[in-house]
């Protein structure tokens, strides 16, 4: 078919509402057809051998653009004139890539190989398979064979037929115009973005000072444990100055009551607390130890968290002395950390922004700060990184990630339904409301991640379509080093899919596809993988799978298990939540057996040696200051060894020889770094420092081990050979107008 020709066929004038095309109902019978799929260009709907794939608008629109112009370059400056010309901000590079990568992922393609999506590197995209049109479905109206005259006086019953063709296509126009109608009804509220930081980095963690007249912010990557400085502008165009040099990790800033000063939240190693900076500069001072996310609820009274024991954090409130400290709200986990809370404009109510027991990002939650109620969930089921209120107190804010995409939500207190504002391929991270309650602060931008290799020849990333996922389930090599496994993110929704990459040639597959998982580990042997995936009641559920696919995967039966690994003899540990505290524990591979490895509690369960010797675990307390402290555990019993004295990310190389202590947070915005620890025969462990390793611990401690120039890491064989997942990210403060 000519190519212009079809263009028009699937393309004829749009509508334009709001800056969005709503496609006439002429289109709804156009259907373009490429191998396996149709293309229903009216009803925007993909179908596989007569199945609809879920698929989102930006994504179909390109699709139909790229389809409509079989054989044609289609460049992405005429992909971004056409999709995106009329958005008030977006990345359209960022959402070219997104749609691009979703797109491949409905039509199972492979960027090595393409079967319909080709990339012209450096210009734009080309639609290899050959595309038909599909007639139109035909008329319902009976039609008079050729073979017979046509009556110049029709019967009763073709009039009968008539007038109920002629009804039933009154009454689909009514329904496409009532559908568009609805359509422009249910459409989210429209907001207004203006630009208010223009970084070649990226502006974080926004907070606003009670007179509306600055905003406070981190200069770095990371809103939650970021090394880098805070900066405060003047609004609306002042320029940004920075007020502090503190390369400590930091999260939760809020101006005092008069705006003169900015308090922040410090994790050093006597854990939490909070440091205040005048807004103009200067040397912080300590304001409060074991305290974070720290608010003022009025000049003489504070509103904070706290570590009960543990890493327990809860909400409390009492004076800068500590005088009347009274308990708000603990999580019911033992591992549950109430980071920071919002109060209320009248100081009766707060938003807490929470870590489950699993160490994720639960929904916030709201807590009534005189005792009045139960704390309960609020928000959108996702996890909620910050929140806020309107001055009236009549409207909750949340910044929640649904569906792997973090947006801005609002929902009317107490328990109105959660309402999305903010949609798109950019994402925002953080709020803050201004005083006048029209408008609120955000960071707003794209990150993306890949794998990249270091080896003595130097460093290389590894090509992904998707986004890399490293926490809480981080890559991995194959005992022998050549393949990559790891989890890519390319569809819709929280979960992803198992990978490999091999190492050499650089060649990608899905081991699973079709399987998203939450966490993964591979057999010793390489033959098995044992993973997570969500269950219909929201719990986990564990799952065993053949890697040759040469069998079905088999539930084991158990439910609410994380981070599972092989054991000793086929057996699978886990780490379970029982009453309030989570525990290690162990099964068989047909769910048979189960029993607690460990008789006490643990904070986090995070790996076994490759030779099944140690495990590796999060011990409640008993480093500096009653802090965790991350341990090696026989399998076959015996007393526990301490690695490092705080939080760390032990690794073990693929044979088993060396043992990577990372000593940084991987949430910073620098590399980190690790130890190298060599290990003997049978795996067995040097001599350690008695406490473990510090985060500043002279690897000279120990004989043999070595620095190496990254903290989170996937290790090799030795210290020359590792991956690791870098992340970009890229935002900018913006001022949202409220709907």
């Amino acid at each position: 078919m000519n190519r212009e020709v079809l263009w028009n066929y699937a393309f004829p004038v749009a509508y334009w509402v709001r800056g969005e095309a709503l496609l006439p109902s002429t289109l709804s019978g156009s259907v373009l057809q490429f191998g396996e799929y149709r293309l229903d260009c009216g009803r925007f709907e993909l179908r596989r051998k007569d199945r609809p794939l879920p698929a989102q608008r930006k994504p179909m629109e390109l699709l139909i653009l790229l389809a409509s112009r079989e054989g044609q370059l289609v460049t992405r400056q005429e992909i971004a004139e056409r999709l995106w010309s009329s958005e008030v901000f977006v990345d359209t590079e960022h959402g070219i890539n997104t749609a691009i990568r979703k797109l491949r992922y409905l039509l199972r393609d492979d960027t090595d190989n393409p079967q319909f999506i080709q990339t012209v590197t450096g210009m734009g995209y080309r639609f290899v398979a050959p595309v038909s049109v599909v007639p139109p479905i035909a008329s319902a109206m009976p039609t008079q064979p050729l073979s017979e005259p046509a009556s110049p006086i029709a019967s009763p019953a073709r009039h009968r037929a008539v007038a109920w063709w002629s009804a039933g296509a009154a009454a689909c126009v009514l329904l496409v115009l009532g559908g568009m109608f609805l359509r422009l009804r249910q459409r989210p509220p429209e907001v207004k973005y203006t630009q208010l930081t223009d970084f070649t980095d990226s502006a974080v963690a926004p907070t606003i000072s009670p007179d509306g007249r600055m905003v406070g912010f981190v200069r770095g990557g990371n809103a939650f444990l970021s090394s880098d400085p805070i900066y405060v502008k003047m609004l609306p165009n002042g320029e940004a100055r920075q007020v502090t040099d503190d390369g400590r990790p930091k999260y939760a800033l809020a101006f005092s009551p008069d705006s003169s000063e900015i308090a922040y939240t410090v994790l050093d190693s006597s854990g939490f607390s909070t440091y205040v900076v005048s807004a103009f500069g200067g040397e912080p001072r300590l304001l409060l130890a074991n305290a974070a996310g720290l608010v003022w609820l009025d000049p003489q009274r504070l509103l904070f968290s706290e570590v009960r024991s543990g890493i327990h954090l809860g909400v409390v409130t009492a004076t800068v002395t500590r005088a009347g400290l009274r308990e708000i709200y603990f999580p019911a986990h033992e591992r549950g950390m109430a980071h920071d809370s919002v109060p209320s404009p009248d100081r009766r109510w707060a938003l807490v922004v929470e870590m489950n027991g699993d160490g994720q990002w639960a929904p916030c939650r709201l807590v009534g700060l005189e005792g009045q109620s139960s704390p309960g969930p609020v928000g959108p089921s996702g996890g909620c990184t910050s929140a806020g209120w309107s001055p009236d107190g009549g409207w909750m804010y949340f910044t929640a990630t649904v569906g792997g995409q973090s947006h801005i939500w609002r929902q009317r207190f107490q328990d109105g339904p959660p309402e999305q504002i903010t949609f798109g391929p950019t994402e925002e991270d953080g709020l803050a409301v201004e005083p006048g309650g029209r408008s609120l602060i955000t960071s707003v931008g794209v990150h993306e991640s890949a794998i990249w290799i270091h080896d003595p020849s130097g460093e290389r990333p590894l090509s992904s379509e998707g986004e890399v996922v490293d926490a809480p389930s981080p890559p991995v090599f194959s005992p022998d080093g050549r393949i990559l496994y790891y989890l890519l993110r390319r569809g819709e929704g929280g979960g992803a899919e198992l990978w490999r990459t091999m190492v050499d040639s650089g060649k990608s597959e899905p081991v699973f596809p079709g399987i998203s998982m939450i966490f993964f580990d591979i057999s010793p042997d390489g033959k098995q993988a044992v993973y997570t995936a969500a269950a219909p009641n929201g719990r986990t559920q564990l799952w065993l799978a053949s890697m040759d696919r040469s069998s079905p995967a088999t539930k084991v039966g158990i439910f609410g298990a994380q981070s599972p690994h092989f054991g000793l003899h086929g057996q699978i540990l886990f780490q379970k939540i029982e009453g309030n505290s989570n525990y290690l524990e162990q099964t068989n591979a047909d769910g048979s057996h189960l029993a607690k490895v460990l008789p006490y509690p643990i904070v986090e369960f995070q790996g076994v040696s490759p030779n099944r010797q140690w495990m590796m675990v999060v011990l409640p307390k008993g480093g500096q200051n009653n802090l965790p402290t991350v341990s090696a555990i026989p399998l076959k019993g015996g007393a526990a060894r301490r690695v490092c004295d705080g939080y760390c990310y032990p690794r073990w190389s693929t044979d088993g020889k060396f043992l990577f202590a990372g000593l940084e947070n991987p949430s910073r915005s620098g590399p980190g770094r690790s130890v190298a620890i060599p290990v003997g025969p049978g795996e067995s462990l040097p001599d350690l420092p008695p406490a473990g390793f510090a985060a500043l611990t002279d690897p000279g401690r120990v004989p043999g081990a070595e620095s190496v120039a990254r903290g989170w890491l996937v290790p090799g064989a030795d210290p020359e050979h590792y991956a690791w997942v870098n992340t970009t990210v890229h935002r900018n403060l913006y001022r949202i107008s409220l709907p």
